[in-house]
């Protein structure tokens, strides 16, 4: 009994310990990047560059199954990075600097998708999702396996709303919070949850479709 105690006192300590060091981590990320933002509004182009760098894999990752193309995700990377920076000084240190970037990134992908008709078809996102496998260590057919899932996932995606796709992203993908999302499509927490399931709902019924379609017997067949 004793030792289960101590056990859990240990426990109790180590979790607070963890904790202090990651809100730490936290503290000194958001002082690294009010430093960087002011050299950047200061002249030092430099600054901004590592800001870019910092997030650009991550947002460009985001973007792939918010547009549907590899090409389109850069293409939106790139933009969202030029307005960032011509912005920068509208940037209100109330929040992260990359949940402001989100929120430009995401308004600037969705402008650009309704301008392309909405939604894209299965067979368009197949040929332009350039999506790849993530981990060849497990072998071909693990990887086919597990980069097959992948890909019906993110065809899936391209079927549903652009309000359900992008919270679904969002939380799923890019494992943001509630806070954080409601703060990047300017929606109340509330609304976060209850499209959140929605789009949970929305996508598996997608992929339950997706499992029950088959190719016609012919489809590899010349002419």
């Amino acid at each position: 009994m004793w030792s289960e105690a101590w056990s859990a006192r240990r426990r109790h300590r180590l979790a607070g310990s963890i904790e202090s060091l990651e809100n730490e981590a936290k503290r000194r990320d958001v002082n690294d990047e009010a430093a960087l933002i002011q050299s950047s509004l200061s002249g030092d182009s430099s600054a901004f560059g590592v800001l870019a760098q910092r997030y650009q894999d991550r947002l460009y990752s985001a973007m792939i199954p918010v547009v549907g193309s590899a090409d389109e995700a850069e293409d939106v990377v790139q933009e969202a990075l030029i307005q960032a920076y011509l912005k920068l000084d509208t940037f209100q240190h109330n929040s992260r600097f990359f949940t402001w970037l989100y929120r430009i990134a995401f308004n600037y992908a969705l402008s650009r998708r309704r301008k392309n008709r909405g939604h894209v078809s299965i067979e368009q996102a197949r040929e332009t999702s350039g999506i790849e496998p993530l981990d060849d260590q497990e072998g071909p057919e693990g990887t086919m396996m597990r980069d097959d899932s992948v890909r019906c996932v993110h065809l899936a995606l391209q079927q549903l709303s652009d309000d359900h796709r992008v919270i679904l992203v969002l939380r799923e993908m890019q494992d943001l919070s509630y806070e954080e999302i409601a703060e990047i499509l300017s929606i109340e927490i509330g609304t976060v949850r209850s499209r959140l399931n929605r789009a949970r709902l929305q996508l598996k019924i997608q992929l339950e479709q997706m499992s029950d379609w088959r190719p016609p017997e012919d489809a590899d067949e010349l002419p």
